[in-house]
């Protein structure tokens, strides 16, 4: 029994749990005042915020201006052809024009900018004395005609004017200015009132109407307060979204002109850009959904290698290098060729000089690649010529026997990238060839040059002896026969002196940290910029500069404005237009608030006007009030659960709770609803007030009128309702059409000017005898036509000032959609540079460039055990159609590289010439390998790289040949492939025959940035060299590895067959291995049982080979 207890309890709290939610206010938060102003002074934008509210008020102003004149010319057209008599016009006019255009004079000082911007005090100033003149005028005329019962016919419109048109900053001064201007006009009734003879019954009537009008100046306060209150949060949303955008387009700019600048450094603009195009393409694709297949993973390669002509090449060598390999440490090693490469890039670029690459102690670059150059052979000669300065000073300074030697020819070469990983500018083509044996074949301290390049030089420059001997019996040269010779004389003094600082101040500094005045004028440029953005911001109005020529700048709010309906503001771009109502309203439930306030003093009216007794009136006021209230609680339940509960995020609600979420979600969220809500609040003001009219018996109320004018008694009222509490009321309801923000404004002016010609059936149709005996406004005028007047008059002012807002903010949205588009593509430039910058660098690199090493700062690695491969495909023409081929190849080879990023990552370091050098063991970012069982690794080998740091590991981490050696096999079945493919195609058969000499060693090196300019990732140390002569010494179809390496694969049953002992540079005859593999490029294996071999789930990865990817990638 306890134990069902326990498990119905279990099911009903669990189904508890599923039934529950979280508040979810993060949204709605944003639209809160409170915070909207709170984040205006964290920013430090309240100044620019109130300056802009400031323009906003002085175009405002300018649309009062119409408003004004456009309302006075009305009243002024309506008493001069509807009044009975014209005997008061002299007085009547006078009291409509001169106060009207006093107001203006005295308002017209705002237009003034700059003036009110010094002086704000002039803003509100100018704004009490205009309002003092209005009502002082309005109640004025009314006193001056004291025999006459006349109604004030201004003051709505004057409480309209003071909350939406004139320029007070100030909430509080707004609000008390339109109270005090509500007291005036109610003590003025009583007063009028008191003074007025009449029986206590109709005193007890005009009583009540006071009571009426109370509450009639009461709802138009708290409707002119939430205007206000709505249009300031409006333009407050939009003033931040702007400062978003903004900061996010300057950083991104900012980010993309840094990584721009780098990616420009490494790879020529043309081909740089060739290659962000592709890339911007495919991230467009992906975004849009596009099936992508696995060969469409990396960025498509075309080819990207152009034809450069009349260049000249240059190839220098550093003497005895390979001494120094074997004599120093290797990080005393990088440090020298940092600070020569440095003095040599810095050299290169006085001269103009593009470096391409250097590997190891070659350095290579060109002069004329980027621009045409007739001096290319100048810049070239006299480049070497400062190298060999440069590097004889460095010589001194670290006693070091070291020394140049360089070979310059002039000519065409073929200049680009090859694959699609660690893409690296290269130059190819016969005048390369040349240019590199002219520097092998040359003399230390000497500039080698052909007869071609000496035919462009000023000799009298210069030293020219005759060229050497080795020159003349190398099998290169000797296939272009020309003569060679050596050149030698003064560098030039001023590039000299610069080249000797590696770290001049003009070169592009990516690290070292700005000092204070250059960070300050860095704030200072993105303030300035964003005060510019904030003071273009668009306030609509009646703007004659629009009129005027275009200054720098205004084609864009041109552009804007013309993109906007002239009637109802709406987007001519009905997709736009159609994306801003499908927005959320998240001011919706102050909206709701306003009409619950609304509603209920329509309620109240039309109990207190209408004094018969109907019971169906009072159980649709009642359903009313309900109905209205449940709205209201349903949209400030979040609100009040937000604030009862401190928000408290992690708290749950009951099922109760969640169901008035979501029902008021979805009505906020979904524009279709939010109109139904929009028509039923209206439809329920409409049958309010409709129960005023169906108990008016209009017929007897003119019986009784014509009887009580014949018997000369008080007219009762009883029978009919009161005429000008039925227009204030359509008046509000007038005010409540525009309410509503996320409302399309079409429809709400459309619906605005259904209910004023509804209320003209009402008046000049239905119940024409009740307005006309009504009181009047001026002396003489017909009631009704002054009853139309205050309707027009109404609607008119909400329409301007609704359509001031709406052109505002909806400016502000199409210009945030402008500036989000623009950050899109510019977020899509931004991703195509660092996915090109990541195919440059290691990503790590990528992150410390461009964001703590300077390109002239050296930056190094320590790293105890990587494998390094030098594979060097032969059989291929430096030709277009060979390199075409050769792309392909190395292609497929980098696309290899994506099934090495589990485990013991493979990285390619560069490719030079035909020959691919790759590295493992550099980023040890192991990805759960206790469950694969990749050996005892209990710890990070590698942590992240810092300036001069170093990476080291006390275990020896052999698996690293391991997988060099699996990937070098792969290399050769890849291979094996494309050949296939090519003989399968008759145009490409005679590419069918490549073949590829592999050689693999193993140990500590260490890799890092070295030079002032180009960042191009290295590796230095033994292990480099060995793996170059295992290349160079070794066979076809082969990979020779160390005797170190040949261990290490056999601990992994891989078997290697001793070849001899070979001749290394530098090192001397050290004994080298083949490693064993079968005619289906397969490891074979030393024979025994497979328990004694070490890592037995590497061998299950990476020797049975039955990865999924890797069997993917070669079907």
């Amino acid at each position: 029994m306890n134990q069902s207890t326990r498990g119905s309890s279990w099911i009903w709290s669990k189904k508890k749990r599923r039934k529950s939610c979280k508040l979810r206010f993060n949204s709605e938060r944003l639209w809160e005042p409170n915070y909207l102003k709170a984040k205006c002074k964290e920013l430090g934008l309240e100044e620019e915020y109130l300056r802009y509210q400031i323009r906003l008020m002085i175009s405002y102003l300018r649309v009062f201006f119409v408003l004004n004149t456009i309302v006075t010319a009305t009243h002024c057209f309506v008493i001069i052809f509807f009044t009975n008599h014209k005997t008061l016009l002299y007085i009547d006019l006078p009291f409509y024009i001169v106060p009207n255009i006093a107001m203006l004079l005295c308002l017209s000082i705002n237009l003034f900018e700059n003036f009110v911007h010094r002086h704000r005090w002039v803003l509100a100033a100018s704004s009490i004395l205009a309002t003092i003149i209005s009502v002082s005028s309005d109640i004025a005329q009314c006193v001056v005609h004291t025999k006459w019962s006349l109604n004030n016919t201004f003051d709505t419109y004057n409480l309209c004017m003071i909350y939406m048109f004139l320029p007070i900053t100030s909430f509080m001064l707004a609000a008390s200015l339109a109270t005090s201007v509500s007291v005036v006009y109610i003590m003025y009734f009583l007063c009028s009132l008191a003074t007025r003879r009449m029986y206590s019954a109709q005193r007890e009537r005009e009583f009540a109407q006071a009571m009426v009008d109370v509450f009639h100046y009461l709802c138009f306060n708290m409707l002119g307060m939430f205007f206000r209150m709505m249009n300031d949060t409006l333009v407050r949303c939009s003033f931040l979204d702007r400062h978003q955008f903004m900061m996010e387009e300057l950083w991104l700019r900012n980010a993309r002109r840094q990584e721009s600048m780098l990616l420009n450094s490494i790879l020529p603009p043309q081909i740089a850009k060739s290659l962000q195009k592709s890339i911007k393409e495919r991230i467009k694709a992906t975004e849009h959904g596009s099936i992508i297949n696995r060969a469409q993973m990396h960025f498509s390669s075309p080819l990207a290698i152009q034809i450069h002509p009349d260049v000249s090449i240059l190839y220098a060598d550093v003497v005895n290098y390979t001494y120094l390999t074997t004599t120093l440490r290797v990080e005393k090693l990088v440090t020298i060729l940092h600070d020569l490469y440095g003095r040599f890039d810095m050299a290169a670029s006085i001269f103009k000089v593009q470096r391409i690459k250097f590997l190891g102690d070659c350095y290579y670059c060109v002069a004329g690649l980027h621009e045409p150059d007739p001096d290319h052979a100048i810049c070239a000669v006299s480049l070497g010529i400062s190298m060999i300065a440069n590097i004889q000073e460095v010589k001194k300074q670290r006693n070091l026997n070291i020394d140049m030697r360089i070979g310059v020819h002039s000519g065409n070469l073929f200049a680009g990238v090859l694959g699609v990983a660690k893409l690296q500018l290269d130059i190819w083509g016969p005048d390369v060839e040349i240019a590199n044996h002219l520097e092998s074949t040359g003399e230390p301290g000497y500039v080698h040059v052909s007869s071609r390049t000496l035919a462009s030089l000023n000799l009298d420059d210069y030293t020219v002896i005759p060229g050497t001997i080795k020159a003349q019996e190398d099998p290169v040269l000797q296939k272009h026969p020309m003569s060679t010779y050596l050149i030698t004389g003064a560098a030039q003094r001023d590039s000299y002196q610069q080249s000797r600082d590696p770290h001049p101040a003009s070169m592009l500094d990516i690290q070292s940290r700005p000092k204070q005045h250059s960070r300050s004028s860095k704030q200072l440029s993105t303030t300035e910029e964003l005060q510019m953005e904030f003071r273009n911001m668009p306030v609509g109005g009646f703007d004659c500069s629009y009129c005027l020529p275009s200054k720098p700048g205004q084609n864009k709010k041109k552009q804007t404005k013309n993109d906007l309906g002239m009637f109802c503001a709406a987007f001519k771009d009905s997709r736009v237009e159609w994306d801003f109502l499908r927005r959320p309203d998240y001011m919706l439930k102050y909206s709701i608030l306003m009409a619950w306030f609304i509603g209920n003093c329509l309620v109240f009216i039309q109990l207190v006007t209408n004094r018969r007794n109907c019971p169906p009136c009072i159980l649709v006021d009642i359903l009313a009030f309900f109905y209205l209230t449940a709205l209201l609680c349903i949209s400030w339940y979040k609100k009040y659960c937000h604030w009862m509960y401190r928000n408290d995020e992690t708290r749950l609600y009951g099922p109760f709770s969640c169901l008035v979420f979501r029902l008021f979600e979805g009505i906020q969220q979904s524009m279709s609803r939010r109109l139904l809500l929009y028509l039923s609040i209206l439809g329920t003001y409409f049958l309010v007030v409709f129960l005023i009219v169906i108990n008016c018996e209009a017929d007897l109320f003119q019986l009784s009128f014509i009887e009580a004018k014949l018997y000369r008694y008080e007219v009762s009222r009883d029978v009919c309702f009161h005429p000008w509490a039925f227009t204030n009321m359509m008046a509000l309801i007038l005010g409540t059409s525009y309410m509503f923000s996320r409302i399309s404004f079409s429809l709400k002016t459309i619906i605005s000017l259904v209910e004023v010609i509804v209320y003209f059936i009402f008046i000049f149709l239905q119940f024409t005898y009740v307005f006309h005996h009504s009181v009047t406004t001026t002396p003489y005028l017909i009631a009704e036509v002054a009853h139309a007047t205050r309707i027009i008059v109404t609607f008119v002012t909400f329409y301007l000032k609704e359509r001031q807002v709406e052109f505002n903010t909806k400016t502000n949205f199409k210009l945030n959609i402008d500036l989000q588009n623009k950050q899109h593509a510019a977020d899509i430039t931004n991703q195509s540079i660092i996915i090109l910058l990541n195919n440059i660098l290691p990503t790590h690199v990528v992150e410390v460039y461009l964001s703590n090493v300077a390109k002239h700062q050296l930056y190094y690695e320590n790293y105890s055990m990587v494998s390094v491969m030098f594979a060097s495909l032969i059989n291929f023409q430096m030709d277009l159609p060979g390199l075409r081929i050769l792309n392909n190849i190395v292609t497929e080879f980098d696309k290899l590289l994506s099934v090495y990023k589990e485990y013991f990552v493979v990285e390619k370091i560069k490719i030079v010439g035909c020959t691919y050098m790759a590295a493992c063991g550099l980023d040890f970012n192991l990805v759960e390998n206790s469950s694969r069982g990749l050996g005892e690794i209990s710890e990070r080998l590698s942590r992240p790289p810092t300036l001069s740091g170093s990476i080291r590991s006390d275990a020896s981490h052999d698996e690293v040949v391991l997988v060099m050696a699996t990937f070098a096999l792969d290399l050769m079945r890849t291979l094996s492939v494309c050949n296939m493919a090519y003989s399968e195609i008759p145009t490409e058969r005679g590419f069918s025959h490549g073949n590829i000499c592999i050689g693999i060693s193993s140990g500590e090196i260490m890799a890092g940035v070295v030079g002032a300019s180009q960042p191009h990732y290295d590796i230095w140390g033994h292990p480099v060299n060995l793996a170059s002569r295992m290349q160079s010494t070794g066979l076809a179809g082969h990979i020779q590895v160390t005797e170190e390496s040949a261990k290490i694969l056999s601990g992994y049953g891989i078997s290697s067959t001793f070849r001899d002992l070979t001749y290394v540079k530098g090192v001397g005859k050290i004994p080298t291995y083949f490693v064993d593999i079968d005619t289906g490029f397969q490891f074979i294996f030393i024979p025994g049982p497979p328990s004694e071999r070490r890592g037995t789930t590497l061998d299950t990865f990476f020797l049975e080979r039955k990865s999924t990817e890797e069997e993917e990638y070669f079907q």
